[in-house]
């Protein structure tokens, strides 16, 4: 065990926890940030959507937002994987709590989960080797670039409906439905009405940039391709802490109040692992909430 107590143990050092640390480190607050730099836009060359960093490359951004917060004397950063976390024993508003890292049991007034998610991709045979490249989960982040090319949904279940009708005002789309559900009567309007075409045979694989291979031998070439799929948590630790979640359609998420504290008093939660909606910007901002959250936590003691 270190002799260190910190003010903020942040797990997870991407966008949500760098933007979080940032805040703390103005406010010459001690903290260590824990990162095994699994990024959920690695895969990505590009984001988009985030003002001033229109087409950079998420890599760029990310290191460029480390060397800035670390240049702040009290933040330290540690590469690893925070394998578990716990809170003290003791008694008091400040009792703490330990993180166990490489090892090592580190020890914080405040804990900030910034963990972030993993995608549950579908099991089609070239869909993995593309994700982030030729298909992608967001239109908002991606669907520009196809340059009002044919596009594709993959259908996971009946929530690609959304994909299916948001997509036409990036180019023509195709909804596959891959025997993932059959549209209602309802449902074949809506789509009629956004200009969707659907396609019923089943997808066999994916190959070229982003060619559909179909079960009876034909092929559909796209400029890109959608799949919604769902996600679960990066890191257990916020099941292993007793952390109230929040279902939503995709995965579920760490629920927090308007300043992002968990259900457990003095630990708190950001970005991708505790909302629904994903993007850069918006996991930036995000941090920036939970930083000055934690900051007036500790402060007050509203714990």
């Amino acid at each position: 065990m270190t002799d260190t107590m910190y003010d903020v143990i942040i797990i997870g050092g991407s966008y949500a926890g760098l933007s979080a640390a940032i805040q703390l480190g103005r406010a010459r607050r001690k903290v260590l940030i824990i990162d095994e730099g699994l990024r959920r836009n690695r895969f990505a060359a590009h984001s988009h959507g985030f003002i001033t960093q229109d087409g950079v490359d998420p890599a760029v951004i990310a290191a460029k937002a480390r060397e800035q917060v670390l240049n702040y004397p009290t933040i330290t950063w540690l590469s690893a994987r925070a394998d578990s976390a716990q809170k003290l024993a003791t008694s008091g508003a400040d009792a703490g709590f330990e993180v166990l890292a490489k090892g090592v049991r580190h020890l914080s007034r405040r804990l900030l989960l910034a963990t972030g998610v993993k995608d549950l991709l579908p099991a089609i045979e070239g869909l993995a080797e593309r994700w982030g490249k030729a298909v992608f989960h967001c239109p908002y982040c991606h669907g520009y670039e196809l340059d009002q090319g044919p596009i594709g949904v993959i259908a996971g279940s009946e929530l690609s409906m959304h994909h299916a009708l948001m997509l036409p005002d990036w180019g023509p789309t195709t909804l596959l439905l891959n025997d993932a559900f059959t549209p209602d009567a309802e449902q074949l309007a809506a789509l009629t009405a956004r200009g969707t075409t659907l396609e019923r045979c089943p997808i066999s694989a994916i190959t070229g940039h982003a060619d559909i291979n179909l079960a009876d031998g034909r092929m559909l070439s796209f400029a890109g391709l959608f799949a919604m799929a769902p996600f679960e948590l990066a890191s257990p630790i916020a099941h292993d802490l007793g952390l109230e979640m929040e279902q939503g359609p995709l995965g579920a998420t760490i629920k927090t109040d308007v300043m992002k504290e968990t259900s457990l008093p003095g630990v708190f939660a950001c970005g991708d692992a505790a909302r629904p909606m994903a993007s850069v910007a918006l996991a930036v901002g995000d941090g920036n909430l939970a930083g000055a959250g934690v900051h007036r936590s500790l402060m007050f003691g509203t714990v």
